[in-house]
C-alpha cells in the first residue's frame, strides 16, 4: 500500500502538534522508545524528526511531508502548504532574537563588531549579521543557549516566545533576526502524484480548521420576537449568526461562533436582553 510519510517535530513543538493533530481528528501514539509514532490512518506513515532536520528529508523526498519552523526552510527546495501559526505555549509567531546580557555594554547592533555570538541558528545569524554590515565570530550551541553569556558568548540569537527564558538568564534583546511559524511542508515530487497531493491537502485543511477552531466557541439560545433585535445588536459572530424560526409562535433559534474570551459576559447580557435556552459548546473544526 502506497503511504503518506509524514515528518513530526521531535522536541518543543511535540505535544502540542500531536494535539494539533487530534483535533484535527488524528489519534498519534508516541512510544518513548520509538520514532516511530502510530496514527489511525493506514495511509499515513509516521516519523519523529527535529524541525532542525526536516526540510533536508523533505526536499529529498525521504519523506512527503513534514512540519518544521519557517526559519528551518528559507534555504530549502521544498512547497509550503499551509502556515500553522501555533508553538509551544501560544497561538502566535516566535522570535528569533539578539540578546546580550543586562549590564553588558553592547547596546547596538554595531556593537557586536567581532564579537562572540552562540546560537543553533549559525546560518540564519550570518545572513542578519551580513545585512547589518557587522562581522563577528557565530559560534554553534549545542543548547542550553541562554546560558552561554557572558562567558563563553558575548551575545546569543535564540528562539523565544514569552521573553520569559532570556529573563530569567538576565537577558536583554537587542534585535529582532525574524518571527517563525510552523509550516506544513511537501516534497515537489510527492505534489505531482494525484494521490499524494491529495491526501496533503485534505490533511492541510483539516489542520487549518483545528486551529481556526483555537479560542473560539459555538452558542445556541432561543429568543422571543420581542427581543431578538436587542440579541441581534449584542451579539458578535464570525460572519452574521444563523437565526431560524421555531415551531413555538414568536420565537426564534440563534446559532453562531464566539470568541471564548467574550462568553463570560456575553452570557449573562444576552440572559438580560431577554434570552434563553443558553448554550455553550466546544468546538474542534472551524472549515473557512
Amino acid at each position: 500500500m502506497t503511504k503518506l510519510k509524514l515528518g513530526l517535530p521531535k522536541g518543543s513543538l511535540q505535544d502540542s502538534t500531536i494535539d494539533l493533530f487530534r483535533k484535527a481528528g488524528y489519534t498519534i501514539t508516541v512510544s518513548s522508545r520509538s520514532y516511530f509514532p502510530s496514527i489511525d490512518d493506514d495511509e499515513i506513515e509516521c516519523m519523529l524528526i527535529r524541525p532542525q532536520e526536516a526540510a533536508q528529508y523533505v526536499e529529498a523526498g525521504v519523506m512527503d511531508v513534514a512540519l518544521t519552523g519557517l526559519d528551518w526552510i528559507l534555504d530549502r527546495d521544498v512547497v509550503r502548504v499551509a502556515d500553522l501559526v501555533y508553538s509551544k505555549q501560544l497561538k502566535r509567531p516566535v522570535r528569533w532574537v539578539v540578546a546580550v546580557p543586562e549590564k553588558s555594554p553592547i547596546v547596538s547592533l554595531k556593537d557586536l563588531e567581532g564579537k562572540r555570538i552562540a546560537t543553533e541558528a549559525v546560518d540564519l545569524t550570518n545572513q542578519f549579521l551580513a545585512r547589518n554590515g557587522i562581522a563577528a565570530d557565530v559560534q554553534f550551541s549545542w543548547g542550553a543557549t541562554e546560558v552561554k553569556p557572558p562567558y563563553l558568548a558575548d551575545a546569543i540569537v535564540d528562539v523565544t516566545e514569552t521573553g520569559s527564558s532570556l529573563r530569567a538568564n538576565n537577558l536583554r534583546i537587542l534585535a529582532e533576526v525574524m518571527q517563525s511559524t510552523t509550516q506544513l511542508i511537501a516534497n515537489k515530487a510527492s505534489l505531482a502524484e494525484p494521490w499524494k497531493k491529495k491526501k496533503i491537502d485534505r490533511l492541510s485543511m483539516l489542520l487549518k480548521a483545528a486551529l481556526a477552531a483555537a479560542g473560539k466557541v459555538g452558542i445556541l439560545l432561543n429568543v422571543p420576537e420581542t427581543a431578538l433585535r436587542r440579541v441581534e445588536r449584542i451579539l458578535p459572530s464570525m460572519k452574521s449568526p444563523t437565526i431560524s424560526k421555531l415551531q413555538t409562535e414568536g420565537w426564534y433559534a440563534i446559532s453562531t461562533v464566539v470568541d471564548e474570551s467574550v462568553i463570560r459576559d456575553l452570557i449573562p447580557d444576552l440572559k438580560d436582553a431577554g434570552a434563553e435556552d443558553i448554550v455553550e459548546f466546544p468546538l474542534n473544526k472551524i472549515v473557512e
